[in-house]
């Protein structure tokens, strides 16, 4: 379900992602706190699309402003544990890895999946981008579904 908000201008772009963070101290006394901290935090939204004539309105967050767009809770691709995963059935991440310079480290680590967060796969895409995961761990790349409300 989409949902109305504001966020700075440089991520009010069709198609742009990012994980809502809740409510920073600059926040405080905003006069359009209530249109801005309306999503859930730690989920992850795509912009849908830019409300037309939509004033910039001043911000103490963004430093070119906020203006209104309307986003949609998206899915997210991840390395879950390969033993069980499967289309329907719900998985975690298996833990944080320090190998940054991996090519699957932001699917092992992805933005808006906690560690300990169960969620649902909705589709198995294969193989992990790695070809070796140096923590020896058995992995399957996988969407998980959009964040229930």
């Amino acid at each position: 379900m989409s949902s109305i908000t504001l966020v700075g201008t440089r991520l009010a772009e069709t198609g742009q992602e990012f994980v809502y963070r809740g409510e920073a101290p600059a926040c405080e006394g905003c006069p359009y706190r209530d249109q801005c901290l309306n999503l859930r935090e730690g989920v992850r939204y795509r912009v849908e699309d830019v409300r037309e004539g939509a004033q910039t309105l001043a911000c103490g967050v963004h430093d070119t402003g906020v203006t209104a767009v309307e986003v949609e809770p998206v899915g997210v691709t991840a390395n879950v544990p390969a033993k069980n995963a499967y289309a329907g059935s719900k998985a975690s991440l298996a833990g944080p890895c320090p190998h940054t310079e991996c090519p699957s480290h932001e699917y092992c680590e992805p933005m808006g999946v906690d560690f300990d967060e169960d969620r649902r796969i909705t589709e198995i895409k294969g193989d992990p981008p790695h070809d070796y995961c140096m923590l020896d761990r058995e992995l399957t790349l996988v969407e998980f579904g959009p964040t229930q409300e």
